[in-house]
């Protein structure tokens, strides 16, 4: 991020998030504060990304299954996707700073279980203690960032978009460096150090932004259930987290795909892949650096369908080639760069539109688009795991299928709005 783009996001009012909730101080987001929060998106990396080169090594070191050391990765995506649906919910009762902040004390917390597990039990619940509080992270970064930054909210969420984009191409390095050089539980002392570090500038750089109501418990407080009844009557939001999902599920899902084939069906050694999947993070920061420069110019039902039509045209395309026998690294990586770069586009403008459906319930709306990704990507994923056959075919089927379902989502909204706009005469 430049210098000069922190400080166009700096000098922002913090408007109330409510009339019954106003803060006592008007508050300004500093670069200290804008760069604090990026920080926290580093926290879902942390605790999934960094884990990946440990797996083998656990697997020795345990005495464990192929399975169970896959379930000490795989247990914290779903738990990450449930936490944060808890934690959008939770912000919005009793304020985003001290939720914040203990979650940031469950990571560190469950990093130390995890360092010191001496079996597959401790070890699969340390994981779990960390990946609930790892859940914090992108949901209550999304929802401050609605609170802060008012007009600027799309460009603020791509940037920390870009910023947590960075974990995952940096995290599985540093993990497999530190296993090689310290031993599998070294990895999980560095989640430690650079948990409290974030903990740290959280801490002291991140205000409140959304003050707890005077009484919480009161019989007029919404409930749970009613929170997301508010926001999914809205046919926009429900399609904007769905089109947020559909585009993960179908990155996810060609990642996987990519991963089984090369080996499988192209016999090219796991460096190489290594290396073309850089393609994917290269997409997405081209995608975020793309809406950071349009800002709000363009409606976010144009971006979405934008992005929308862009993963629906890259997974046909790879579809055609590759069903008439183009089988090469290229046809599996370059569509993927295409598909990150959609989900750049549209993320950011979907994220946004999802968080103004209603103000006062921003971090119900973050929770349920993080959980929406987590969720759908996993969905997707495991769907393709039970059609693959070694060919190409249920990539083909699968990506179709989310392109597709992608489109119409992606649609909706934009129809919604130009009719809209035919209806007031412009």
């Amino acid at each position: 991020m430049k210098v000069e783009d922190i400080k166009e996001l700096d000098g922002v009012s913090l408007a109330p998030a409510s009339l019954e909730h106003p803060p006592s101080v008007v508050r300004h987001p500093s670069a200290t504060f804008t760069l604090a929060l990026a920080s926290i998106s580093f926290i879902g990396p942390l605790a999934v990304h960094l884990f990946i080169p440990v797996i083998p090594a656990v697997k020795i070191a345990l005495g464990i299954s192929e399975a169970l050391a896959q379930l000490t990765f795989s247990i914290a995506l779903f738990v990450m996707a449930f936490a944060t649906l808890v934690y959008g919910t939770l912000s919005d009762r009793y304020g985003r700073r001290p939720v914040l902040l203990s979650g940031l004390c469950l990571f560190l917390l469950g990093s130390g279980v995890s360092a010191f597990a001496n079996s597959v039990t401790t070890l699969v619940f340390g994981r779990l203690i960390q990946a609930v509080g790892a859940g914090c992270g992108v949901t209550l970064v999304r929802a401050i960032a609605q609170d802060v930054y008012g007009r600027n909210l799309v460009k603020a969420i791509a940037y920390l978009t870009m910023a947590y984009t960075i974990g995952p191409m940096v995290a599985p390095l540093a993990g497999g460096i530190l296993v090689g050089a310290f031993g599998w539980r070294s990895v999980f002392g560095f989640a430690i150090g650079a948990g409290a570090l974030i903990a740290l500038g959280a801490y002291w750089a991140v205000f409140e932004s959304h003050p707890p109501s005077a009484s919480p418990s009161r019989g007029a407080e919404r409930s749970v259930v009613r929170d997301y009844v508010v926001l999914f009557r809205h046919l926009t939001f429900t399609c904007f987290v769905l089109q947020s999902g559909l585009c993960t599920a179908a990155f996810l899902v060609t990642a996987t795909a990519a991963s089984s084939l090369m080996k499988e069906m192209l016999h090219r050694p796991s460096v190489e892949f290594g290396l073309y999947f850089l393609l994917y993070p290269f997409g997405f920061l081209a995608g975020n650096f793309v809406t950071s420069r349009i800002g709000t110019r363009v409606a976010n039902e144009t971006m979405v369908l934008a992005g929308s039509l862009v993963v629906l045209a890259a997974v046909m395309a790879q579809a055609g080639v590759q069903l008439f026998g183009h089988v090469t690294p290229l046809t599996l990586f370059v569509p993927g760069f295409f598909i990150s770069f959609a989900q750049g586009i549209s993320l950011p403008y979907a994220q946004a539109g999802a968080l103004a459906t209603n103000p006062k319930l921003a971090g119900t709306a973050a929770g349920v688009g993080v959980f929406m990704q987590n969720f759908a990507g996993a969905a997707f994923a495991q769907l393709y795991g039970f059609l693959a056959d070694g060919t190409v075919v249920p990539l083909a089927q699968t990506t179709a299928m989310i392109g597709l379902l992608s489109l119409a989502v992606g649609a909706a909204p934009f129809w919604m709005m130009r009719r809209r706009m035919t209806d007031d005469g412009l």
